[in-house]
């Protein structure tokens, strides 16, 4: 089978830019769904990534313009600005972005030598230092009492330059997973989750249109061979599993694995995020078993845990243990048999 090397410069910015093109249509989605403000935030990050970028460079006394064009750090803050709010104010996504870039990204070597997955860490590192406007989210159009024009969202983005504070409808609604979160937190029961108004048919109003436009463009970068089944397909599916367990256990309290699957960053996270091949495990049995530990772990967060949603958190830990799944999980050499333990077994 033809793989595709991303050792040098060339091969490394086709394969950015193929991972960018496959989020071109859950970015379309977003718009659709909830404005164009999705695309301030992504010019926001993408200057400001590539700002730092260029500067970290030139204090390590790289070369610049072969790095910075690699499209990586592009790529980071267009992952980042995805994963935040989309009235997000400019600094907070500035902010994020240099926390992946500078922290995340160069003090560890830059590419190729990072541990953790840069734009997860500039989302975490965002929402634990600022839990109130990480949770502000927009309603979709198709909810909102009025529409939110593009001129009051950039009053948002920007309230410095605003002649005044625009307060936008329901603008720290609820999501799906933070309404899921109240009801296990309080017991309440629920009959059926698509009574609510942000629910739709399988999610959430919008979000599981851009989680099934998310789900097109990983089909993309696997039909491209940008990345290989086992990270995906051993997420989804053990999020799926854990989800319809407990929904089956107690349907009134649970959500079903279709809400799981198509709610919160599940797909992005799936093709997008744990595909990361530097931060994640690389042997074959070693992606099922760091995927499987992510989904894991991300369950366990929005059903047990303090934050609606923990994909983030979930790849960040996994991203520690990777090392260790890759070198307990290295395949044989070919035409060699495995060696044998010859530890004596304790009497």
């Amino acid at each position: 089978m033809k793989t595709t090397a991303i050792t040098g410069k060339l091969s490394v910015t086709k394969v950015m830019f193929k991972v960018m093109l496959g989020l071109v249509p859950g970015i379309i989605a977003y718009v659709y769904y909830f404005g164009p403000a999705i695309l301030v935030s992504l010019a926001i990050a993408s200057l400001t990534a590539l700002l730092a970028e260029i500067f970290l460079l030139l204090i390590r006394r790289k070369p610049v313009w072969p790095f910075a064009s690699d499209l990586s750090a592009l790529l980071t803050a267009w992952l980042l600005a995805l994963s935040m709010p989309p009235l997000s104010p400019w600094w907070l996504t500035a902010m994020a972005t240099l926390f992946a870039i500078v922290i995340a990204k160069h003090i560890f070597g830059g590419l190729g030598y990072n541990p953790f997955n840069p734009a997860m860490a500039g989302f975490a590192a965002a929402l634990i230092a600022y839990p109130s406007p990480m949770s502000h989210w927009s309603p979709p159009n198709e909810i909102a009492s009025t529409r939110v024009e593009f001129r009051d969202q950039l009053n948002h983005i920007f309230p410095e330059f605003a002649n005044k504070r625009f307060v936008i409808d329901a603008e720290s609604m609820a999501t799906p997973l933070d309404t899921l979160k109240v009801h296990i937190s309080t017991k309440e029961k629920i009959d059926d989750f698509s009574y609510m108004p942000i629910f739709g048919k399988l999610a959430g109003k919008g979000t599981e249109m851009i989680a099934l436009a998310y789900l097109l463009g990983g089909l993309f970068l696997w039909q491209q061979r940008l990345i290989t089944w086992h990270l995906p397909v051993a997420f989804l599916a053990t999020m799926a599993g854990l989800a319809e367990i407990f929904h089956l256990i107690d349907p009134t309290k649970h959500a079903s694995a279709i809400f799981h699957l198509f709610g919160g960053a599940t797909m992005l996270g799936a093709f997008f995020i744990i595909t990361d091949p530097v931060s994640a495990a690389t042997t074959p049995r070693g992606k099922l078993i760091f995927a499987a530990g992510a989904a894991l772990l991300t369950f366990v967060i929005r059903v047990f845990g303090g934050y609606p949603d923990g994909v983030a958190f979930a790849v960040l830990f996994m991203n520690m243990c990777a090392p260790l799944i890759d070198a307990y999980t290295i395949p044989p050499v070919f035409g060699r048999k495995p060696k044998k333990s010859t530890a004596k077994a304790a009497p």
